[in-house]
């Protein structure tokens, strides 16, 4: 809570929080079992990498945040937000009882609303507020009942004590709020909402460490469900890798640049849920690689397309185009995250969705139908993105702009490097289990 004291100076805590980051850093234990043991708190390299994320991405959403401390708009709330934020995080990656986590789990949301409905733009935010509050309260009141079932069934909820228990209820109980999270189609509607209406910064946490809770909670509990997962867990991969190829096509068909990223969220999110389901090896190696892959691209396309609003008061592709004539250093950075996104060598996206493919091969021949136009489409709707934005005539409305600033190509460099640096060590990724 130490940054609570320079609460007053914005620059200040982005300083403090990256310091922290590169602190937290060293603590990085490279076995397969939990270290930094305490009464209810431990990480193994899957807590360690999430949370190095969430660290990593809190510390850019105030640089990328500029604008509020300039127009002075409840900056200091917003850093406040930005701490519970991270802290409920910590807690909900680091605890190793699965009460603890579901508690901060929940916390977590209530930042996440206040970024959204405090500092969105349009009036739909309030809407979109209510649609990310309800879906995840909706489903997660049956986990908790679930919660009190485990308890008396194993007299313990750390997870370290869970073994398989063979009941569909109590599959669907627990794992509905991780799927609504995720999040699978069908329960994505909340999304895309949620990520058009907020500003850079709650759609920097968004795409960035939120969605990953799912993926986080599912990896944990999937031992309880060994024996009735065999059964079930083929409806939920044929759901999102179908789901992930529908939105594939409707992002090749958006007009907005916001609402085209976060589409594309769920397509690679449906398709690290799939390699989660399978319950194989490469799966579990793949969906952590991936989550952590998808947390900085997509971050950093958010960012790109902030810069680009900024400027010409539009997120429209239509609109933003020929930008490579006006910024021609920031069609780099288009066309590297872009490259990112459709998993491009030397991308960790690359090297998640190689691990995934091969695992859901295994899983079932079948799914290499799916797989196919997943990647297809993925490429196809990257370069739809790149290119509309960056190529033709400027448009006419659009008078003047403020060049890009130092900050922004800081911003932009943070998210790209770690994404394309973390293939040279990339082992103590997969090998986490």
């Amino acid at each position: 809570m130490m940054p609570l004291v320079y609460i007053t100076q914005y620059w200040m805590i982005l300083v403090y929080l990256f310091l922290l980051s590169f602190i937290f850093m060293f603590k990085m234990s490279l076995f397969t079992f939990f270290g930094s043991l305490s009464y209810f708190f431990g990480m193994d390299m899957l807590s360690f990498s999430l949370i190095m994320l969430s660290f990593w991405i809190c510390s850019l959403m105030i640089l990328a945040s500029e604008n509020l401390f300039k127009s002075n708009y409840y900056w200091r709330l917003f850093l406040l937000m930005i701490i519970f934020l991270l802290l409920s995080l910590f807690i909900a990656f680091s605890s190793m009882n699965m009460f603890v986590f579901y508690l901060f789990f929940e916390v977590s949301l209530i930042p996440t609303l206040f970024l959204i409905i405090g500092w969105g733009v349009q009036p739909e935010r309030i809407m979109a507020g209510i649609y990310l509050l309800f879906y995840t309260l909706l489903v997660s009141l049956p986990m908790m009942a679930a919660l009190f079932y485990l308890y008396s069934k194993f007299h313990t909820l750390d997870f370290f004590f869970f073994f398989s228990v063979n009941s569909w209820m109590l599959y669907f109980c627990v794992n509905m709020v991780f799927l609504v999270k995720i999040p699978m189609f069908f329960t994505h509607l909340w999304l895309p909402k949620a990520h058009v209406e907020a500003s850079i910064s709650g759609s920097m946490i968004l795409a960035g460490v939120m969605l990953k809770l799912g993926g986080y909670g599912l990896l944990r509990v999937m031992k309880l469900f060994l024996e009735i997962g065999m059964k079930i867990n083929i409806i939920f991969i044929v759901i999102s890798l179908v789901g992930g190829l529908i939105v594939s096509l409707m992002c090749i068909r958006q007009s907005d640049m916001k609402s085209l990223i976060a589409y594309s969220s769920v397509s690679h999110m449906g398709l690290a849920l799939s390699g989660i389901m399978t319950m194989n090896l490469w799966g579990f190696w793949g969906a952590l690689v991936l989550m952590l892959a998808h947390g900085l691209c997509s971050s950093g396309l958010f960012c790109l397309a902030n810069i680009v609003y900024e400027r010409t008061h539009s997120r429209s592709i239509y609109l933003n185009k020929g930008l490579m004539n006006i910024f021609p250093s920031m069609a780099l950075w288009w066309f590297l995250l872009c490259t990112s996104n459709m998993a491009a060598p030397p991308s960790l996206n690359l090297l998640g969705e190689v691990l995934l493919i091969n695992s859901l091969s295994l899983y079932s021949k079948y799914t290499m139908l799916c797989l196919f136009f997943l990647v297809f489409f993925s490429a196809a709707y990257s370069l739809f993105l790149y290119i509309y934005t960056q190529h033709g005539k400027i448009h006419s409305g659009l008078y003047a702009m403020n060049q890009i600033n130092v900050r922004e190509y800081l911003l932009l460099f943070l998210h790209w490097v770690p994404l394309n640096l973390l293939i040279l060590k990339v082992e103590s990724f997969c090998l986490w289990i």
